[in-house]
């Protein structure tokens, strides 16, 4: 669980570039039914009250062949490159996609999940997943051009790469993750069309899609792959040299020195160790990032989990509708001049800014998502500065990361 966590809060609060919906239709009509499913769906919560729930649907309903999937404009969403074959070891995807229907979210936040990999694997899992909603699966490969193209990779908020498969023991450590490197690379390496994305926004005029949601052509689509947002999971600490063609680290820097890890591009198992120490010797801290994660949780949530028997609806009383007002972590562009009083014109300092989202708006900051290059244009690379010094200068491009 801890593991998909840290997965999941990377990108669980990114800013979705204006990307209204995570899932939309072209205009001339294809793909409503499969709308309707996701945008007509009540809103239910299971049992505690904690995240979102839906009545349990079978694995055919939620499996989309490669033309279903490019009729269907796919867009704001999440993309879970999976490799696994049929025997791999289960690895706990319901822990993956719970933080992102956390109840503290609205159900339209919530961001689609469509998870590209093996089937008959994803059939073992589907036990876990069936009760939670907007999750689709193409049976393909994440090493497919057409499949990722399929899928609209390029309008995805995040692209998660990570493998169930057992590394060889009689092969070299470092090709244990061979495939999700390859993987990682492939996208990069693509090429997209100036893609025109349909999204129902909010607008005075204008014309209706068949749904009755107002409809408007935007393009969000990134044009290469190395603007794709991407977090690659690594068995071997020494393989993140090889994600980054442009990275000028030595091969023997730590994991936590190195750009992609900064950037938060890749993520070890190794780094649960610390967490783990961390836990052992400061309950707290599991406390706190489980709060980080999904908000909290509840005795009964717990024990319905240890127990292992997944989550369960339950009728909405105002105890457990109370559950969903919980703190949560979001992302801010310091360009939209969220904070009133705060004018970054003038030099602010992140003490400054820090004061007065707390006195004036009671919005804790921890920290900044700031620009590794300000000077390139088309620049997307960023790195994570937690805990700023006070007089660390912000600047018009950064994000504030916040409660």
């Amino acid at each position: 669980m801890a593991l998909w966590s840290a997965l999941g809060w990377q990108f669980n609060f990114r800013p979705s570039s204006g990307r209204k919906n995570s899932m939309s239709i072209p205009p001339d009509g294809r793909g409503v039914e499969l709308m309707k499913e996701f945008e007509q769906q009540d809103m239910k919560y299971d049992s505690t009250g904690m995240f979102h729930w839906c009545p349990a649907r079978t694995l055919e309903e939620c499996v989309l062949d490669r033309h279903q999937a490019a009729m269907t404009v796919l867009n704001g969403h999440v993309v879970v490159c999976l490799f696994a074959d049929r025997d791999s070891p289960l690895i706990g995807l319901r822990n993956f996609v719970m933080p992102l229907r956390a109840s503290n979210f609205h159900y339209h936040e919530l961001k689609h999940v469509v998870i590209v990999g093996d089937v008959d694997y994803l059939r073992r899992e589907w036990k876990t997943l069936y009760n939670l909603p907007k999750i689709s699966i193409l049976n393909g490969s994440p090493l497919s051009r057409a499949d990722l193209r399929a899928v609209n990779i390029n309008l995805c908020d995040m692209c998660v790469i990570v493998s169930a498969r057992i590394p060889n023991p009689n092969e070299d450590p470092t090709l244990a993750d061979k495939e999700a490197i390859l993987a990682s690379l492939n996208i990069k390496a693509m090429q997209f069309d100036d893609t025109l994305g349909f999204y129902p926004i909010r607008q005075t005029g204008g014309g209706l899609s068949p749904l009755g949601s107002p409809l408007s052509l935007q393009k969000k689509g990134a044009r290469f792959g190395t603007n794709v947002p991407m977090i690659t999971e690594l068995v071997n600490d020494s393989n993140v040299q090889f994600l980054d063609q442009d990275d000028d680290d030595d091969p023997d820097t730590e994991l936590y020195l190195t750009q992609p890890f900064a950037c938060g591009t890749a993520f070890a198992i190794s780094v649960l160790d610390s967490l783990m120490s961390t836990t052992y010797f400061n309950d707290s801290a599991l406390t706190l990032i489980r709060t980080l994660v999904t908000g909290g949780a509840t005795p009964e949530l717990e024990l319905i989990l240890a127990e292992g028997a997944g989550l369960r609806g339950g009728y909405s009383t105002p105890e457990t509708l109370g559950n969903r007002d919980r703190c949560r972590i979001s992302q801010l562009a310091l360009a939209d001049q969220p904070f009133e009083g705060i004018t970054l014109q003038t030099g602010t300092s992140y003490g400054q800014m820090f004061s007065t989202a707390l006195k004036r708006h009671g919005q804790l900051c921890i920290g900044l998502y700031r620009l590794h290059d300000q000077a390139a244009v088309d620049s997307n690379k960023r790195y994570v500065i937690t805990n700023p010094p006070a007089e660390l200068r912000v600047l018009l491009s950064d994000y504030v990361c916040r409660f």
